[in-house]
């Protein structure tokens, strides 16, 4: 079974205890921040492969650098189309 790219499995035999960790949850883990056209922004693995149609915002830093940036740049969470149509019916 897969868990997805980056996701790192053990299993404990005493246990039996498979357990699955998030690479997008490694506190100790070195990120970067990926913004689409529409605005949205994503914490993002280092080593993983950039999706298609996402743009590097912030270089590789700590995942609370990362998350700090996105926190004070990502201040509308709605796409921006929506927010440009939004706009355009109040005027």
């Amino acid at each position: 079974m897969g868990f997805g790219p980056g996701a790192r499995t053990s299993y404990d035999s005493d246990t039996g205890v498979r357990d699955v960790s998030n690479p997008f949850d490694d506190q100790d883990g070195t990120f970067l921040v990926l913004v689409n056209d529409e605005g949205q922004h994503s914490l993002w693995p280092a080593f993983a492969q950039q999706p298609q149609g996402w743009q590097v915002a912030l270089e590789e830093g700590s995942r609370d650098t990362a998350l700090a940036f996105i926190e004070e740049h990502w201040t509308d969470m709605r796409p921006r189309s929506l927010r440009e149509a939004t706009e355009a019916q109040a005027s």
